[in-house]
């Protein structure tokens, strides 16, 4: 070729390197779907599943008996699944190491490949329910261990031929603890953090209740948050609005139900919990509770 740039070939020390490599770990070989990276991982992320049959065991117990599919649903593997850098004259077709217990699959794609790694769920000491939060969803995992992963990977890869082929299975053991922990510590600050803020949000919805004009745009704005993540606070039942009606309701059934307030009229009761007018307030109240407003009163104050 004329003023064009040469192909760049592969030094023949790495190439013959990563062909003895291929032939060790089967590099062409092809795997069942589950054993495949997704490829759709987007870098800083982890994915956890399980593996394949144990999903679809899991999925199905949670369906046909919720109460016992906890206790019940415990796969014999776990998969963890992460973008990484991998080394540059990986085979194309990736390159696989399996034991019974643990396997390493790397797929190069542009500058980040795909990594699956695969332990036996008996293996970890974390329990498997422990690791629920993290699965089937992406969860995002803090830089330094994205690197530790990376390099790892990349540095068992190169010299895996001259390693002792037992000796890998604690080494990979080891490495999908470290990152199964790493990233459920900091998953479980995420949902702590969470639950703080959402109990914020409930706080100020209390304090405010009386006000008709209370708005899921005015609590985003006192706390200092956008609507998007006020409705990720909330997104575990009914939504921000449903949370103040069922919050209101509650006020209302503790304010019918106490004598002290006996003498107030539905009317007041209602402005007192928010409701623009009376007959807004009993219909809701007959909604959720089932009876008006004053036939709870009677029969509360009755003791009936």
């Amino acid at each position: 070729m004329h003023g064009g740039a040469q192909p760049r070939r592969v030094p023949a020390n790495l190439e013959r390197r990563f062909a003895a490599l291929s032939a060790v770990l089967g590099a062409q070989a092809t795997g069942s779907a589950e054993d495949q990276p997704d490829d759709d991982v987007a870098a800083g992320y982890l994915v956890v599943r399980a593996s394949g049959a144990s999903a679809a065991r899991i999925a199905i117990d949670a369906i046909r008996q919720p109460s016992l599919a906890k206790a019940r649903a415990e796969p014999d593997q776990i998969q963890l699944v992460m973008r990484a850098s991998l080394p540059r004259y990986l085979p194309a077709g990736g390159v696989s190491l399996s034991f019974p217990e643990c396997s390493l699959r790397a797929q190069p794609a542009g500058r980040h490949g795909t990594v699956l790694l695969t332990v036996a769920t008996s293996k970890l000491s974390i329990s498997f329910g422990e690791l629920r939060p993290l699965l089937f969803r992406p969860v995002p995992v803090e830089r330094p261990l994205q690197t530790l992963f990376a390099a790892a990977v990349a540095h068992l890869l190169v010299v895996a031929e001259s390693l002792d082929q037992h000796g890998i299975k604690p080494y990979l053991t080891g490495l999908a603890e470290l990152v199964l922990r790493s990233a459920l510590r900091t998953e479980l600050n995420r949902a702590d953090a969470i639950a703080t803020r959402r109990r914020d949000a409930v706080e100020y919805i209390k304090e405010n209740l009386a006000d008709p004009a209370l708005s899921a745009d005015r609590i985003a704005d006192a706390m200092f948050i956008s609507r998007r993540r006020l409705y990720q606070l909330f997104d575990d039942g009914d939504g921000v609005s449903g949370r103040i009606r069922q919050l209101r309701i509650d006020l209302a059934r503790e304010l019918l139900g106490d004598p002290a307030h006996a003498v107030k009229g539905i009317g007041e009761i209602s402005r007192q919990c928010g409701f623009a007018n009376a007959a807004h307030f009993s219909r809701t109240f007959r909604k959720v509770v089932g009876e008006t407003p004053r036939d709870y009163r009677d029969r509360v104050l009755s003791g009936v």
